[in-house]
């Protein structure tokens, strides 16, 4: 998830989330609020009309009504009964709504309990317990809270509307915020992204105006491994390049004396003895130039391609073998399912010498890994574009938890123990492919057969 999306986020519904909460709080506070007051003025005018009855005996009944014809509009919808201190009924309102089981109110009403309330629908219902000239007296009223009641939906809709004004509002403050915090994370990364790593290894990322310490933290010490690695990637390029040009010299006079040593000697077993010592000099010295055009690669020269047939260079890299390790036998195949063999679908565009080394570590590989000193090599076409081919050989293969580090530098499978190697091979196999526009991959059954498959596009 992008950094502005999270911000937006998180920013929008913590606002949100407090202010659903306030607005609530509101409503619940008013709502308790009106219930409470409007219980109050129930109370105020039992305690009224309780006053009235006192106070004048005789004509109490005609002033209680004529005083309850007056008040009708107090309240809508009310009944009010008031009860003696032997909770006999002396008055009742003119209304026609009726409580429900004012008994049972008016048995929970005591001296001791001198309030209760309860709620009938939308109706508030109170009991009291009050006295008067040491008289006592009980009041029930029954009624509907109109103006409250339409208070309360008043301020309902007038804090949904609140809310949704501040919902939007918001959301526009936590977009426009969350696209000036990632503004300079986003340019850091496409700043990154259209890096050119093979330009000066001085070149730096300009620090942007951005007026955030963090982020100009973050410029910095990205400037700062930057310039780290472009220190350890020059060493390594300049290594790589001293060294192989330095060997390559010592090698090639190597070869040429085993060479010459070879043609002076009349002992044939030492004659081949020399032969293969001066091939697997050759062997060493193609690697050395095979690493010395990576590093010309990866320090921004262009890779020299030109045509190569695949069946040719795998014939010669065969016979070399067999110089090597006579013993061992390669299974060569070509296999042009429903059509004549057209040499043209057998040549691709790559560099030779770094193709002949990838080539020549698939075929050591089945060399070293073979269990019956036999392996196969099958060139393939079944597509117009691209160029197949496969290095199978017998052996114990590698577990699934494997296969995914095979490529890695350095790894080897179990199946390597007791083998002469680095765990190299591979790798500068993989970038060779690579190079030349195409990939390997590795496919087994597991455990008795290992298979390397490259496909390559053709020219």
């Amino acid at each position: 998830m992008r950094i502005r999306k999270r911000i937006l986020i998180y920013f929008v519904s913590a606002v949100t989330v407090l202010a659903a909460l306030s607005l609530t709080t509101v409503f619940v506070l008013f709502s308790e609020y009106r219930e409470e007051e409007f219980q109050q003025r129930q109370r105020a005018k039992i305690i009224l009309t309780i006053n009235l009855i006192s106070q004048y005996k005789e004509q109490s009944e005609n002033l209680s009504k004529t005083m309850d014809e007056l008040s009708i509009n107090d309240f809508f919808d009310e009944k009010l009964l008031i009860y003696d201190g032997q909770k006999s009924l002396i008055f009742s309102s003119i209304d026609d709504l009726s409580i429900n089981d004012p008994e049972a109110i008016l048995n929970s009403l005591s001296p001791e309990t001198i309030w209760l309330e309860t709620k009938e629908d939308d109706y508030d219902v109170i009991g009291t317990y009050y006295e008067k000239d040491g008289n006592s007296f009980y009041g029930i009223s029954k009624a509907y809270d109109e103006y409250g009641i339409s208070k309360l939906e008043f301020l309902k809709n007038t804090l949904g509307i609140i809310f949704l004004g501040i919902l939007v509002t918001v959301v526009l403050i936590s977009y426009f915020l969350a696209q000036k915090l990632a503004r300079p994370i986003t340019q850091l990364s496409e700043d990154i992204k259209h890096f050119n790593f093979n330009a000066s290894q001085n070149q730096l990322l300009k620090l942007p105006p951005s007026g955030l310490v963090e982020i100009d933290q973050l410029y910095q010490s990205f400037n700062i491994l930057l310039k780290r690695t472009n220190e350890s990637m020059a060493f390594q390029k300049h290594a790589v390049q001293h060294i192989s040009h330095e060997l390559k010299t010592p090698i090639s006079i190597l070869v040429s004396e085993l060479e010459r040593l070879k043609e002076n000697v009349n002992d044939d077993l030492l004659a081949d003895q020399l032969a293969q010592l001066a091939n697997k000099a050759k062997f060493l010295g193609e690697i050395i130039h095979s690493l010395l055009q990576i590093s010309k690669v990866e320090a921004g020269q262009e890779l020299d391609v030109s045509e190569v047939r695949i069946d040719e260079l795998l014939f010669e890299l065969v016979e070399d073998f067999r110089m090597i390790a006579p013993e061992f036998t390669f299974d060569f195949q070509l296999d042009f399912p429903g059509e004549e063999l057209n040499e043209d679908r057998l040549k691709v565009m790559a560099n030779p010498v770094l193709l002949k080394q990838a080539f020549q570590n698939l075929l050591s590989n089945c060399l070293a890994y073979s269990n019956n000193e036999t392996a196969s090599i099958q060139i393939s076409c079944d597509s117009e574009k691209e160029l197949s081919i496969s290095f199978s050989n017998p052996g114990e293969s590698l577990s699934s938890q494997e296969q995914g580090l095979l490529f890695d530098h350095f790894f080897r499978g179990k199946n390597s123990q007791g083998k002469v190697g680095f765990g190299l091979g591979l790798v500068l196999t993989k970038k060779i492919i690579k190079l030349s526009g195409g990939y390997i991959q590795y496919l087994t059954q597991y455990p008795l057969e290992n298979t390397f498959i490259v496909r390559m596009p053709l020219r």
